[in-house]
């Protein structure tokens, strides 16, 4: 169920929102790894189901400055990214509300943001900023997408519900009545 408000000033959420971040983060640390597989649209989609629109966006576009900022690869590229990352964490959570949720809810807006995200960036920066021609972005950008949407495809179906249960998960109080300990069983 979609929650129609900001996130509460709880620290449960505050906390998921954060461990959220670090993770993500670690995970864009790994050396090695391939590129564009990452957990941020992953992450993103359900931040802002459960959370709404500002927090969709805060969440994507503070994981894109602090990986930059961590790894001091801060500039023009950022604000693209950080800015597509932004968007699709709006859109999603207008279309989180509107509709019936399952995983193919999650894959149909991961296939839809990475196409829009690699269009965005790998279609502008190149030829914007270092003079590469449009079709050489856009060969270039082929497998670097092909890997993007396999990748977000696996962790939106996988993980996507996951992260929103995990989210939306109160801890459940335990209770013991107290008709047991002064009425016991008697065998």
């Amino acid at each position: 169920m979609y929650n129609d408000s900001h996130m509460e000033a709880d620290k449960k959420n505050y906390f998921k929102f954060s461990l959220a971040l670090l993770l993500c983060l670690l995970v864009r640390l790994i050396p090695f790894r391939a590129p564009n597989v990452e957990p941020i649209m992953t992450t993103t989609m359900p931040m802002s189901r459960a959370y709404g629109a500002l927090v969709g966006f805060s969440f994507a576009v503070l994981s894109i400055l602090l990986y930059d900022v961590m790894t001091g690869t801060l500039g023009l590229q950022t604000f693209f990214t950080a800015s597509a990352y932004g968007l699709i964490g709006l859109v999603s959570a207008s279309y989180f509300k509107k509709q019936k949720i399952d995983k193919w809810s999650y894959v149909r807006v991961a296939v839809v943001g990475t196409l829009f995200f690699d269009a965005m960036t790998g279609l502008t920066v190149g030829p914007i900023f270092f003079h590469q021609s449009f079709f050489a972005s856009l060969v270039g950008q082929i497998s670097f997408t092909v890997l993007h949407l396999v990748s977000n495809i696996v962790f939106a179906f996988a993980l996507s519900p996951l992260i929103y249960n995990f989210l939306i998960k109160k801890k459940k109080k335990r209770t013991v009545p107290i008709t047991s300990s002064l009425n016991p069983k008697i065998i």
